[in-house]
């Protein structure tokens, strides 16, 4: 299905036929680190591969470009917050607007530190840290040294912040993998142990609750998918835990590709307390160049989502990424990864109004040349108004790596806590 940049009609600076946008990027399982240590060079460097608006630019990041030396530039990333009582976690109210930090574990360090100097601004954090093994049982994701999370979970918990996080269905080696999904959801007795393993797993570490971010699955698998998602959130709902589920992006039901059709957002919306819309990969590694998710596209994937579910249910993704392109391959890249790039190949980054993204193009030493698109402050605050105007429950930050600083006053600006309206059916923790 061909879509442009605005999601209606054809844009010929970006007409492409694809299966569609993808879901959660992450590292290609070769490429990810181990997690022992958090140091700048790893908070700088992540892994490769893996309103009807305004044109101003006042939240720009480009004016660091020329008065910004680089030394300083990983510095501004971490602010130090005032010190807080500790609390025990708690789901946040009703009355509250949901903002959470989703921070994969390859920058778990850098991104508990971000988060906690941004307290007041998040109000849960999910790190994205659960596999499925071969036989179906839960494992920590590859590379993931539970001493050194339990670490950053504890400063995390100790703030005060709920802790939902992700079970996704990648192996042992960090890969998405369909099979042992498939044969649990297809088989009572497995599905069965699951939904008992994961609420196990959510009661005995003291979770609010668990994001199920099971991706790829097939058409015919829509009625067991759904079946599992409502006994597992009964299941949590007895033990007054949430269960969040991480969605495909789309615009219809069919939505783009087979596993679209897997899921089924008003069946899904019904059972779960948040879906987290997963908008962003419009354009990702292997695609032509283009923006990772323009604002007409996210526009509408809310538009169809209100007709599904609860507007105050939906949470969105609001990337934190890029693709440096070159050749028929993007390689994912950070807004401070891109910010060097424009410093190294002395150009100027230009903002698209009609997508509300950034981009670059420049030419390596080897005579390649490469398009940039990532986002900033700017196009993250284009997402963050469409979200308040959609009146939904809230967003979420998909902190692949560094962020552009001020991101957090522009979420700021958008939401303040305690202000806007979140999902009723969201529940407490323990």
């Amino acid at each position: 299905m061909d879509q442009d940049s605005a999601g209606n009609g054809t844009d010929p600076a970006t007409r492409h036929t694809r299966a569609g946008p993808l879901g959660f990027l992450r590292p290609a399982a070769r490429d990810r680190p181990q997690l022992t240590l958090a140091g700048p060079e790893s908070s700088e460097a992540p892994p490769p591969p893996v309103r009807s608006r305004r044109g101003r630019r006042g939240l720009s990041s480009f004016a660091w470009l020329a008065v910004v030396p680089a030394g300083v530039l990983a510095a501004v990333l971490i602010v130090h917050a005032n010190q807080a009582a500790k609390t025990a976690p708690i789901a946040p109210p009703s009355n509250q607007v949901l903002v959470v930090a989703s921070v994969p574990y390859w920058s778990i360090g850098p991104g508990t530190d971000t988060v906690l100097a941004h307290r007041n601004d998040v109000n849960e954090v999910s790190p994205w840290m659960y596999g499925i093994g071969g036989n179906g049982q839960i494992i920590l994701d590859s590379g993931i040294s539970k001493s050194t999370i339990e670490v950053y979970l504890n400063r995390l918990r100790a703030r005060g912040l709920p802790l939902v996080p992700t079970l996704a269905n990648v192996d042992a080696q960090g890969n998405w993998s369909y099979g042992p999904v498939a044969r649990m959801l297809h088989n009572p007795a497995m599905a069965a142990r699951q939904v008992a393993e994961i609420v196990a797993l959510v009661d005995s570490n003291h979770y609010a609750g668990i994001d199920l971010d099971y991706e790829n699955l097939r058409a015919g698998d829509r009625q067991a998918f759904t079946a599992f998602v409502t006994r597992l959130a009964s299941a949590l709902h007895a033990k007054s835990k949430i269960l969040s589920v991480a969605l495909f992006a789309k615009t219809t039901n069919a939505g783009y590709a087979p596993r679209n059709v897997a899921q089924d957002y008003a069946a899904i919306g019904r059972a779960a307390d948040q879906v987290r819309l997963m908008t962003y990969d419009y354009h990702w590694a292997t695609s032509p160049p283009g923006p990772i998710a323009p604002i007409g596209w996210v526009r509408g994937v809310i538009r169809y989502a209100k007709t599904q579910i609860p507007a105050s249910k939906l949470v969105l993704g609001i990337p934190q990424y890029g693709y440096d392109w070159t050749g028929h391959h993007g390689t994912a890249i950070t807004w401070l990864q891109a910010l060097r790039l424009s410093r190294r190949y002395h150009v100027q980054p230009r903002y698209d109004a009609s997508s509300q993204a950034p981009s670059l193009t420049y030419t390596d030493a080897s005579g390649r040349k490469h398009v940039v698109w990532f986002e900033n402050a700017e196009s993250s605050r284009a997402k963050l108004d469409v979200a308040q105007g959609a009146g939904i429950g809230g967003v979420y930050l998909w902190m692949y790596g560094p962020a552009d600083p001020g991101t957090w006053p522009a979420l700021r600006q958008v939401f303040r806590l305690g202000s806007h309206p979140a999902h009723s059916s969201q529940r407490g923790a323990s």
